[in-house]
Formats: C-alpha cells, sequence, structure tokens
C-alpha cells in the first residue's frame, strides 16, 4: 500500500469510528447495564446515559484507525499471495489480526467507558485514577482475552456474511452506494444482526471480566469460568443479556463505520 493510500485508511478508519461510537453510544450503555451483574436499573436504568462518553471519544479515533490500517496493510500483503478464492480468508485473517492490533486501544478505554457506565455518579477521570491506583496497568487491560475472542469473532463471521465470495470493490461499491442514497441494506443488517447474537455471551463475560471487582474470580480474565457462572446464576437469559440493543448496534454500526470509511478514504484520495 502506498504512504498516500495508508494514511487516507488511517484518517477514513479514525473518522467512521467516531461517528459509530458516539451516534450508537445510548444504546451501549442501556446494552452494558442489561449485561451488569447488578442489573439494570441499579446501574442507572436509563439515567446517565452518555455516562462514560469522554473515553469512548478519545480511544475511538486511534482505535478505528490502528484497525483499519492493519486491515488495509495486511489485506495488502496477503493479495500477492492467494487467489481469488481465497479472497473471503484473506478477509477474515486481516480484519482479526486489525482487532488485535485495535484492542490494545480499545481494551483501556472499554474498560473505563463500562466502569463509568454503570456508575454514572463518578467521573471518567475518576474511574480511570481509581483503576491506576489500585490495579495498575493491568487493570486496564483487564478483559484483553475476551475481547480480541469477541471481536475477532465478530469480524469473521461478519466479513463471511457480508462479502462472500465476492470481490472486495464490488462490496464497497454496494456499501458506497446504500450510504450515499442514505438506503440501508435489510440483508446487510440481518446478517450483522446474526453475527452480534451469535457472540453476545462472549460479550457478557467481558462485561462480567471488566466491571469484576478486584480479586475476584472473574477479575482473572478466564472467559469459559465467567460463561459458566453466568450459566449457572442466570442461565440462558443471562449469556444473552443485551441482545437486542446489541443486535441493533451492530447492525447499524457496521453500515455507518463501513459507508463512512469508504466515503471519507474516497474524499482524501
Amino acid at each position: 500500500m502506498e504512504p498516500r493510500e495508508s494514511w487516507a485508511a488511517l484518517a477514513a478508519g479514525g473518522v467512521a469510528g467516531i461517528c459509530v461510537d458516539l451516534i450508537l453510544f445510548p444504546l451501549d450503555t442501556v446494552k452494558t447495564r442489561l449485561q451488569s451483574p447488578q442489573g439494570f436499573r441499579k446501574a442507572g436504568g436509563f439515567r446517565g446515559i452518555y455516562a462514560g462518553v469522554p473515553s469512548t471519544a478519545i480511544g475511538s479515533f486511534p482505535n478505528a484507525a490502528a484497525f483499519f490500517i492493519t486491515y488495509e496493510n495486511v489485506k495488502s500483503m496477503l493479495h500477492y499471495v492467494s487467489t481469488p478464492y481465497l479472497t473471503p480468508a484473506t478477509h477474515m485473517v486481516a480484519a482479526s489480526l486489525g482487532e488485535v492490533v485495535a484492542c490494545l486501544i480499545r481494551v483501556p478505554s472499554e474498560v473505563v467507558k463500562q466502569r463509568a457506565q454503570v456508575s454514572p455518579s463518578s467521573s471518567t477521570l475518576r474511574i480511570l485514577s481509581h483503576t491506576l491506583y489500585h490495579e495498575g496497568i493491568q487493570g486496564l487491560y483487564r478483559g484483553y482475552k475476551s475481547t480480541v475472542l469477541r471481536e475477532g469473532t465478530v469480524e469473521e463471521v461478519w466479513v463471511r456474511a457480508v462479502s462472500g465470495m465476492e470481490a472486495q470493490f464490488q462490496l464497497r461499491k454496494l456499501l458506497q452506494d446504500s450510504f450515499l442514497s442514505g438506503t440501508i441494506s435489510p440483508l446487510g443488517i440481518l446478517k450483522g444482526g446474526f453475527a452480534a447474537a451469535v457472540t453476545t455471551p462472549l460479550d457478557v463475560a467481558k462485561t462480567r471480566i471488566m466491571l469484576a471487582k478486584a480479586g475476584s474470580s472473574n477479575a482473572s480474565g478466564n472467559v469459559l469460568a465467567a460463561l459458566g457462572g453466568i450459566w449457572r446464576t442466570q442461565g440462558l437469559s443471562g449469556l444473552f443479556a443485551g441482545v437486542v440493543p446489541r443486535m441493533a448496534a451492530i447492525s447499524l454500526g457496521g453500515f455507518i463505520f463501513l459507508g463512512t470509511y469508504e466515503k471519507t478514504r474516497q474524499l482524501l484520495l
């Protein structure tokens, strides 16, 4: 990838990430509170629906930019050794590696954000200071493994469902046309929602790990243990807590993100 294209991907990914995160933030807050161990009402209900938004606003641009610059470069490198039949696999590998890199930025932002969302009376700065004082840097990276697992799975399902065996330029053209015309593909929304629904248990486990008190079993970051605990105490409903707002956010977010990214990238190039 040429330097100009790399910078365009970096900026476009950042702009797209900010748009998605800020527009859909209320849905994310509702989802987090539904998944929290104390329950929706005790976590704040519909009060302070934008609690934690400073953390998202600061981390959104570098997080999204890190994903897409990694995605574009990995995909470009794999292009030379792949065949048209391996195009979906190429996208999946590039997206997964992009998530691994992006989560280095996303997880600290997510930890602070989620703790603010279930404690709307506490400021983002206060929660950050408290986390660093009592848990150190490790506290900000609690839930890294579960986040990578969740995001990697979502990306693989999403890319496979949307792109299939189509060439990437056809996918981008479809997304661009939909974005410019103001229409949203019902099929695209359905596929994105399906990916979100399937991975909701991983998202619940990630939320419980990030919100767990230091020293508790969930604080260890063991995803399987967290899933087992949720199953034993709340059953299937607990594993799929917040599935509706999550499906809505992923469905609309995927459209907004990819459409905004492509439009911004074209404007920059």
